[in-house]
């Protein structure tokens, strides 16, 4: 009877503890605690005045643990088409924004949506579109296109910033997606 109860009280405290991680599928359980935990559950944010000058002057830096080294460096080989734009730097900013973005990938972060995004990519593929990512696809595939594309306030799921009102700051926090023209995004 004393080990049955002993069980009983040991696998309560290990659900009564893991149970609200499970259940948060994203950063928001751990908002307000250690910056350990905070940091892990997000991407990097980018730092580099360079990086954000040359990559944000067009569109918002995306964080380099979006995607993996290999996809970081095919996107940086072929910026004289950009998606459709010329976006060749200097060689000496090239190579300073190609090594930040080598360092903190996300096959190289200790972040856990970068971390996610690295394991949803076959080892041998190097997507340069993040929206093209398969855990990119599987968070929004219940995200009507009217909402996106057919959107004039967001156009693209390239727009990160035009919904998840933190991503600048490496948070893609589901409780903070404001859906312009529709508020507030509830999954």
């Amino acid at each position: 009877m004393k080990n049955a109860l002993a069980i009983s009280a040991v696998i309560f405290t290990i659900g009564f503890v893991t149970i609200p991680v499970v259940w948060s599928d994203d950063d928001y359980y751990w908002r307000g605690m250690d910056e350990y935990r905070h940091r892990s559950t997000g991407v990097d944010t980018v730092s580099s005045t360079a990086y954000r000058e040359e990559c944000g002057s067009c569109h918002m830096a995306y964080s380099p643990g979006l995607l993996p080294s290999s996809s970081w460096m095919k996107l940086m080989s072929g910026l004289d088409d950009h998606f459709g734009d010329n976006a060749e730097l200097d060689a000496e900013t090239g190579k300073s924004i190609t090594g930040l973005l080598m360092t903190y990938s996300a096959d190289r972060s200790d972040y856990r949506r970068a971390r996610k995004f690295n394991s949803s990519i076959q080892h041998n593929d190097a997507p340069i579109r993040i929206s093209q990512t398969p855990y990119f696809m599987h968070e929004h595939d219940e995200i009507p296109d009217r909402m996106v594309t057919g959107n004039p306030d967001v156009k693209s799921f390239s727009h990160c910033n035009a919904c998840h009102i933190r991503a600048e700051q490496g948070s893609f926090n589901e409780h903070d997606i404001r859906i312009p023209g529709y508020g507030q995004w509830d999954d």
